[in-house]
């Protein structure tokens, strides 16, 4: 029996050969900077898993909690607060004391990547630790996609078809097994400053999202690359894909 793949990566992980370089050059020029590997943050027992890109470079990799230090932040947990899926004061650094309720955040990408810009082989290396959040979570019943990247990363994860349930801003699917597939363009400064995205766009995603609290059954096929726990693990029916988009002025903008 092969050992099983770590659930996630050590501080000094040599996975991507490029990253590794870009961490070494950022661990000389900003030594007091966390320049490792960026944790999750929330417990595992949420329901809601949050699913971003990567690491922002004066974000998270300066502080080392997801989406903290940067406008993204800003946005996501402001939004979160409002839904009543944080508690506490974002303070922009990770002893700020605030705290997630239900919700669990990663990134598709632990790293910071140059550029912002992973390739595709430092997606596919990380891939087992995206893989591993999911498996430990048995409470999670919906995953929110920050951007075409994290959308692409879960559904392979999970083994389910890109074709079948494409990428677009508000939508909703609903993957084999039961669990949800919600879509929003990544939070960042670009996308606010092009129009992409808007605080309502993104208010209006989570206010979808929310309504899945509910406890739901979900079942999960066997070939999901052991995403799942083995408990967890029953024959799945098929379900038909249900996608919602949202409605909003710029819901068919890329």
């Amino acid at each position: 029996m092969s050992p099983r793949p770590p659930e996630a990566p050590s501080r000094d992980c040599d996975l991507c050969p490029r990253l590794v370089a870009f961490r070494s050059a950022n661990q000389t020029n900003h030594p007091d900077w966390f320049n490792a590997p960026v944790p999750s943050f929330g417990v595992q027992r949420a329901w809601l898993l949050i699913v971003g890109l990567a690491p922002g470079l004066k974000g998270a990799n300066r502080t080392s909690r997801p989406f903290t230090g940067d406008f993204a932040g800003d946005l996501l947990y402001a939004t979160l607060l409002r839904h009543g899926l944080a508690v506490g004061t974002y303070g922009a650094r990770a002893e700020d004391g605030l705290r997630l309720v239900g919700c669990r955040i990663t990134n598709a990408i632990r790293c910071v990547p140059p550029g912002n810009k992973p390739v595709a082989a430092e997606v596919a290396a990380c891939r087992r630790f995206l893989a591993a959040e999911i498996r430990n979570m048995p409470e999670l019943r919906t995953i929110l996609a920050l951007g075409v990247l994290a959308h692409g990363a879960v559904l392979t994860c999970l083994s389910v078809r890109k074709r079948s349930h494409p990428f677009q801003h508000g939508a909703i699917h609903h993957l084999p097994g039961g669990l949800v597939l919600a879509d929003s363009y990544h939070c960042s400064r670009y996308n606010t400053q092009t129009g992409r995205l808007s605080a309502a766009m993104f208010d209006d995603v989570l206010a979808r999202v929310s309504l899945n609290r509910a406890p739901v059954a979900a079942t999960f096929d066997d070939d999901m690359i052991g995403a799942i726990p083995p408990k967890r693990r029953k024959r799945a029916r098929v379900m038909t894909q249900t996608t919602e988009p949202f409605n909003g002025p710029e819901g068919e903008r890329r």
